[in-house]
């Protein structure tokens, strides 16, 4: 009896022990950026959907169990899984068909089938995380598309959803119609207490992780982008989607728009073509992140008829590099997020190659898109780092990035969850 129970506890321990060695995945790189900073001849043991050790080779090697698989990837780097701060898998760039066309003649089935094929594109780029910033007319279907991620319907990046967005009546589009017909518009109107209170909850139990609000845009006298909300109507958005845990971000180019959103308590502004060192030292005082979009500007002025490379700078470029290297110098944390869907989606990687033509060093682009991201969109206890204990969220480039941005886009894995990514 006594050597049956010692022989069954054996082969249970034994089998216990395969399970959790071919549980053990060992990528052994040339290096590993941890989200801060490169680690030479450092690799990562994954265990199941985790990150289960972060050392130096030589010590992984020392303990690893020998039925647990080696990966090696000589000449490659290891990093977090990207974050994309700000895109828009609902649309597809506006060379293709412009925002109104989009917004007012695709059916949002439609819409939704090219939102599965860019949560695809998005993730094999590398990007295992998302900021989607408003449907833009499709309504709360990326609570959906969320949910088919989530439960492996389909692939796509893990997403924070902003759902419909906020906006001030009469201040969004489109609007190029007779001011006899209602179209629909491109995000949801609300105005005064009861009303703002009612459709930020509405967004909120709808399954929006964050509100996104308009804070200024372009419907000045002229057409020039002016403020739209109140400073005291964003102070009450902020604390309805606060009280829910939710944080509040601002689209905003305009100074005043600027400042009356970081004084509201929006968390990052979106954009902000027009800022000023005033504006920037205020952000820098109260935290407040900038997303700065560059890739989108680039886009759309060459959409434009800019050739890029040939012609001379647009004042709108010119301007965007000047108040980029402000925001810098200033002292204010910058996200990484390209407002994708302006252009291709998949082509992520274009915001941080001008990050970099911009003034970042490589280095401090790649935080941007990763440690950075997630300290700004409270995810850092999940991703956004290489570090023992967190989501097995890695991507594998060929060459350096550190040193030449470009090599980001010389994809040879994508791990999501510990799961590689076919």
């Amino acid at each position: 009896m006594y050597f049956r129970k010692t022989l069954l506890l054996f082969i249970i321990a034994t089998c216990l022990s395969k399970v959790s060695a071919q549980s053990l995945v060992y990528l052994r790189p040339d290096r590993v950026f941890d989200g801060e900073k490169n680690l030479e001849k450092y690799g990562v043991v994954i265990k199941g959907n985790k990150i289960e050790q972060v050392d130096s080779q030589a010590n992984i090697e020392k303990s690893l169990p020998k039925d647990a698989k080696t990966i090696d990837l000589k000449n490659c780097t290891l990093l977090p899984g990207l974050i994309e701060g700000h895109t828009h898998l609902f649309l597809h760039p506006y060379n293709e068909v412009t925002w109104d066309d989009q917004v007012l003649k695709e059916p949002r089935s439609y819409r939704t089938a090219r939102a599965v094929i860019h949560a695809e594109k998005t993730l094999k780029a590398g990007f295992t995380t998302a900021r989607d910033l408003g449907t833009e007319g499709a309504e709360f279907d990326d609570v959906g598309l969320k949910k088919a991620i989530d439960d492996g319907v389909i692939i796509g990046p893990r997403l924070l959803i902003a759902t419909k967005a906020l906006i001030a009546t009469g201040s969004y589009g489109p609007r190029t119609f007779s001011p006899d017909i209602k179209v629909p518009q491109g995000a949801e109107e609300a105005d005064g207490i009861d009303d703002l209170i009612k459709k930020t909850r509405t967004q909120i139990g709808k399954g929006a992780d964050l509100i996104k609000i308009y804070a200024d845009y372009r419907w000045g006298l002229r057409g020039e982008a002016a403020p739209t909300f109140s400073l005291d109507e964003i102070k009450l958005i902020v604390a309805t989607a606060q009280s829910a845990g939710r944080p509040t971000v601002a689209h905003a180019s305009t100074v005043e728009g600027m400042r009356r959103a970081i004084l509201g308590g929006v968390e990052t502004i979106e954009h902000g073509d027009n800022g000023t060192p005033e504006i920037w030292k205020l952000m820098a005082e109260k935290n407040v992140y900038l997303c700065a979009t560059l890739a989108a500007g680039d886009a759309v002025s060459q959409y434009k008829g800019w050739k890029k490379g040939i012609d001379e700078e647009p004042e709108r470029i010119k301007k965007k590099r000047i108040t980029f290297k402000q925001a810098m110098e200033a002292g204010v944390k910058i996200c990484f997020g390209g407002d994708v869907g302006v252009f291709a989606h998949g082509d992520n990687a274009r915001e941080l190659e001008m990050m970099v033509e911009y003034g970042m060093t490589p280095t401090e682009a790649l935080k941007s898109a990763t440690s950075i991201n997630a300290d700004a969109f409270h995810v850092n206890n999940e991703v956004g780092r290489i570090k023992n204990g967190l989501l097995a969220d890695i991507l594998v480039v060929e060459g350096n990035p550190s040193q030449t941005i470009t090599d980001i886009r010389k994809v040879k894995k994508v791990y999501k969850n510990g799961v590689l990514v076919e």
